[in-house]
């Protein structure tokens, strides 16, 4: 074979591994893929779920798949409606409102850590004075900066 044979030959080759792995990444947006449960850096349990390839902006065919709401502090942002109101709700002597300490207790056995995170606080999803139900469902672990910065944000827009 000539140098000029042997360059095309190369040229075809490359050009069908190519459109070969085009094709495999093509069909691969169409697969759905099991997520197995686990458990996120902050202690919380992501129960397993079927995800699919996001739908192209364009294409208004087949619906995208949506992952279900975790008890994480970044997915899951419904709280359970409130067993009473923020105004019902008894006070400590300073003027905040008392938590539960049994909820308290339950989210962190159920998270993993019974005797609590260091440099983690346990945090209410939807605030307590906002009508956020006093229960482990409306319970996150957030960092001791984080939650103060939450806090500064929350005295000012629930009142």
């Amino acid at each position: 074979m000539t140098a000029f044979g042997l360059r095309r030959h190369y040229i075809v080759a490359v050009i069908m591994a190519l459109i070969v792995s085009f094709a495999t990444i093509a069909g691969a947006d169409q697969k759905t893929v099991h997520v197995k449960g686990h458990h996120k850096k902050d202690g919380t349990y992501v129960e397993g779920y079927d995800r699919k390839a996001p739908t192209p902006k364009g294409d208004k065919a087949t619906p995208k798949e949506d992952k279900p709401a975790s008890t994480g502090h970044k997915t899951a942002r419904r709280a359970p409606p409130p067993s009473t109101t923020a105004s019902t709700r008894p006070r400590d002597q300073k003027g905040r409102f008392v938590r539960s300490q049994a909820a308290k207790n339950a989210f962190m056995k159920k998270s993993g850590y019974p005797k609590g995170r260091p440099g983690y606080v346990v945090d209410h999803i939807v605030p307590l004075a906002c009508g956020g139900a006093d229960g482990p469902a409306n319970m996150q672990w957030q960092t001791v900066a984080e939650g103060k910065a939450k806090d500064r944000v929350e005295r000012r827009g629930c009142h």
